[in-house]
């Protein structure tokens, strides 16, 4: 379970923040062990062990001896990864933060609640999960910087699978190969005007000193991700930006001016400088999104429903009309199939809960060849547009097989090797690391060697 809490504490947010309650803030605190120069303290503990409970976590081992030993291995990662440099950028860890605390927002009801809850305001929750924050992407990269380079073969992935109990073969999950067209509904001329007026009426409060940037950020921008930080984009590389919105954002170079407006693939713009470093550049952003009409989503409807009448009548195929008529540029190059980029590489293999949600339910019940009626969704740039959809193929959940699911089976067998790895280096690290442990913890049964000295 520990290797297992090691991961989820490195990939995850720092739950344990939101964990805190009046209980523990109660307890007189001390120090149970010591990590080199890094103190663990009871309250560190007891946190874990709160945030533990609520997410119905099962300890292998003596909880009172596994919280207190993982701890400390993070703590082992993160001494490493500031030692090597592991870097950890601003803009990562905000984008973190920001996508956090909207999930947490969307558990709990609201901001206000949020508050309530924490008795903070936003603006002081924000700060304390940002180092924590931090924390978590340091061990994550070190971590990936210690196995990064480990490989298995084809041989030895038959080998392990050839000595695996039948019951201990993974469980591979239905999935799916997508193709999609899209139509874009068309964006009348006036509501753009009306978009751009109320950006000009911006420009003007701010340049007349009756507003701030951040002021007007803060109550109309439509970028959830910046807004609340007065439309602040952190440190950005042109490649990491809509080009369009890169090429007006580096042409700035007096701070106290706004851009003239800019259209990009998610709305209207205009740009304040606030810094620029090397081929980096810090800017704020008021994003305005024109509003897709209802005329105008039927008449794309009903673009797609001939373009789907055409397909079925033969006079064209579906990946013609992809490569020709859709929208989607991330997929009318390839025939429409959609690609699902993973930490493991692309594949136009998807898991339903993997896909848009309006696709997902869109193929749920279609067999292969199928194509979907006309329907609505929410692109990921959070544009309005519409779809048709193909199965292309459906492989039903399934025991996995060498000659199906290898890639299922090399990733299992690699993800092993790392635990290993890992496991080892902190044994390694363990021995000439300066630890003390309070005498309670000298009878655990720890899952690595080396503690009790």
């Amino acid at each position: 379970m520990s290797k297992v809490i090691l991961f989820l504490c490195a990939l995850c947010a720092p739950l344990s923040l939101f964990a805190q309650n009046d209980s523990i803030e109660a307890i007189v605190d001390e120090v149970i062990w010591v990590v080199g120069d890094e103190a663990i303290l009871k309250s560190d503990v007891e946190a874990m062990r709160l945030q533990s409970e609520q997410e119905g976590v099962r300890w292998t081992r003596d909880p009172d001896c596994a919280i207190p030993e993982q701890i400390a291995v993070q703590k082992l990662f993160l001494n490493q990864a500031i030692t090597d440099s592991v870097e950890v950028t601003e803009a990562e860890i905000t984008q973190g933060v920001e996508q956090y605390l909207e999930r947490m927002i969307s558990m709990i009801g609201s901001r206000e609640k949020l508050e309530e809850y924490q008795k903070k305001s936003m603006s002081q929750i924000r700060a304390d999960l940002r180092e924590t924050y931090r924390e978590n992407q340091l061990v994550q990269g070190m971590q990936h910087k210690l196995t990064k380079d480990i490989t298995v073969s084809p041989a030895e992935v038959r080998r392990y699978f050839q000595n695996m109990p039948q019951d201990s073969i993974p469980f591979v999950p239905t999935e799916v190969e997508v193709q999609i067209i899209t139509q874009t509904p068309r964006i009348e001329q006036e509501e753009i005007n009306r978009v751009k007026e109320e950006l000009r009426d911006y420009t003007d409060r701010i340049n007349k000193g009756e507003s701030s940037f951040q002021t007007l950020a803060r109550l109309y921008s439509e970028d959830p991700g910046t807004a609340r930080r007065g439309g602040e984009l952190d440190y950005t590389g042109r490649g990491m930006l809509d080009p369009a919105f890169a090429n007006v954002a580096f042409a700035l170079t007096d701070p106290k001016k706004v851009s003239k407006i800019v259209e990009s693939e998610f709305g209207f713009h205009i740009i304040q400088l606030i810094d620029k470093r090397g081929d980096k550049i810090k800017v704020r952003h008021i994003l305005r999104k024109p509003v897709v009409s209802d005329d105008a989503i039927t008449k794309a409807l009903a673009r797609l429903d001939s373009i789907r009448n055409d397909i079925v009548e033969e006079k064209f195929t579906f990946e013609a009309g992809a490569s020709l008529l859709s929208d989607d540029k991330d997929t009318r190059n390839n025939h429409g199939l959609m690609a699902n980029v993973t930490q493991d590489g692309r594949t136009s293999r998807f898991k339903l809960a993997d896909l848009p949600s309006e696709v997902a339910k869109a193929v749920d019940r279609m067999k292969v060849g199928e194509i979907s009626t006309p329907f609505e969704m929410i692109n990921e740039r959070g544009k309005t547009v519409c779809a048709i959809v193909k199965l292309k193929s459906r492989t039903e959940g399934h025991k996995a097989t060498i000659t199906e699911d290898f890639q299922v089976l090399k990733n299992v067998v690699l993800a092993k090797r790392r635990e290993q790895v890992l496991h080892d280096w902190v044994v390694n690290r363990i021995k000439s690391t300066y630890v003390r442990i309070n005498d309670r913890y000298r009878n655990c049964d720890f899952e690595y060697e080396g503690w009790v000295r």
